[in-house]
């Protein structure tokens, strides 16, 4: 089964955020999984993204 990687930008329009919250969040400790291919390249896994979705789901403005 062949896994689809997503870039950084394709990754940041899927998630609705910004290229830049990624690279910021790889560099302060990635909650959100990422893949490195060679020296430079960096891929997500689109189930990855899907299950850091997941965990972020809240119920109440006053969950933590």
């Amino acid at each position: 089964m062949t896994k689809h990687l997503l870039t950084t930008q394709e990754a940041a329009d899927y998630l609705g955020v910004s290229k830049q919250f990624l690279e910021r969040d790889r560099y302060v400790g990635a909650r959100i999984p990422y893949i490195q291919v060679g020296a430079r390249a960096i891929r997500y896994r689109l189930q990855d993204l899907n299950e850091y979705l997941d965990s972020q789901l809240k119920t109440s403005t006053t969950e933590v």
